[in-house]
């Protein structure tokens, strides 16, 4: 019996990432994307990424290709199906399934299976998408289940293999339990599964990163009224997180959340606990002293340092090990500062420096690459 196929659709760096871990785990996988030249760069193995392990683990592929032909995925020997497409956020909030749902036309286009198929959604979706999409898609064999990825970018292939948990909205007993067995092959750990019903998990999904939003905000507000009187911010977050009722993860003092899924996940729940008349005031307050505590840093800043000083910033991207500047909150102090008509030095990837520069123009008084 030869290796179970699994299609991965949507082979981005979040989707690519999923892909070679199941082909390291032992499936035979096949990767869809729409763009020919991306496809044939990773054919070729030539794909140079600055995620870490990505370009090692592509170079060990036996069992994985990537293609543009959708089709190539929809043959009965594919029974299981991840879809790992971009939701992006519209200016209101909450997430736009426009790739899900000319997705979802495709798979009708192409007519009802010989059997039925899990199509696994993976990608962050408002509540009750899920629960459309699958009667939309029952009628032609394919019971669809919510899958989303906790991970963060600059260590996508690590948070892959060691989950804290993996959330899976199980379209029914059997899909859950196929689910499970593939996480299972995966994960170098013993993560919780958390099984449940597709609408429960899609809240599940966003109320995680709201609670994470919620903490950092908690004790950046809390390390701000602290250096505000004089107190020892530091130790007075220590012994927060020392009680196991609070923990100490994300409750240190720093910079603000930001990065393309906290505040956007944040943002949808609002969206969607609005819509159901039920506004979640602890979020909206969350995105207020966040901004707020935007406002306290610069101001600190600069009081602490003299007109002629120059400030450095090691990194301006949301976090560590990436080159994403989506909403960092890092990149606005940097920048609130040298409007401020402060010098402002900044260290990052050359890639990271032409983006700023692309937006912000030349108001850093030095710009290094690391």
């Amino acid at each position: 019996m030869g290796k179970k196929k699994i299609g991965v659709i949507g082979i981005g760096k979040l989707g690519l990432c999923f892909a070679l871990n199941l082909e390291q785990a032992g499936y035979e996988v096949r990767g869809i994307d729409i763009n020919e030249t991306y496809v044939q760069v990773i054919n070729e193995k030539k794909l140079k990424s600055y995620e870490p392990g990505l370009e090692q683990l592509l170079q060990k592929t036996v069992y994985f290709q990537a293609s543009t032909a959708l089709h190539s995925v929809l043959t009965d020997d594919f029974d299981t199906i991840f879809v790992v497409v971009a939701t992006p956020s519209p200016p209101d909030g909450g997430y736009d399934h426009q790739h899900v749902d000319k997705l979802a036309e495709d798979l009708i286009r192409f007519g009802k299976r010989n059997q039925h198929i899990d199509l696994v959604i993976s990608c962050t979706t408002m509540p009750g998408y899920c629960n459309e999409l699958a009667d939309k898609l029952a009628p032609y064999q394919y019971k669809v289940s919510y899958n989303p990825e906790f991970i963060a970018q600059g260590s996508i292939i690590k948070d892959q293999l060691f989950p804290d948990m993996v959330l899976i909205g199980e379209a029914d007993a059997a899909s859950g339990d196929s689910i499970e067995s593939i996480y299972r092959s995966i994960c170098k750990n013993e993560p919780r599964f958390a099984r449940m019903d597709r609408l429960s998990a899609e809240i599940t999904k966003l109320s995680i990163n709201c609670f994470l939003t919620t903490k950092i905000s908690f004790a950046n507000s809390i390390g701000d009224l602290c250096e505000k009187v004089g107190a020892q911010t530091d130790n007075v977050l220590k012994a927060i997180g020392a009680d196991s009722r609070i923990g100490g993860k994300y409750l240190g003092y720093g910079f603000g959340f930001g990065g393309p899924c906290l505040p956007r996940d944040n943002r949808a729940l609002n969206k969607f606990a609005q819509q159901n008349d039920y506004p979640l005031l602890l979020g909206q307050t969350t995105d207020e002293v966040n901004r707020k505590h935007l406002e306290f840093q610069i101001e600190w800043y600069l009081k602490s340092f003299d007109a002629e000083d120059t400030i450095s910033f090691d990194y301006i991207t949301y976090k560590k090990d990436s080159i994403i500047i989506e909403e960092s909150q890092q990149l606005a102090l940097a920048v609130g500062l040298a409007r401020a008509g402060r010098k402002v030095r900044i260290k990052a990837q050359k890639i990271v420096l032409d983006e700023v520069t692309s937006i912000y123009g030349n108001i850093f008084h030095e710009m290094i690459v690391q």
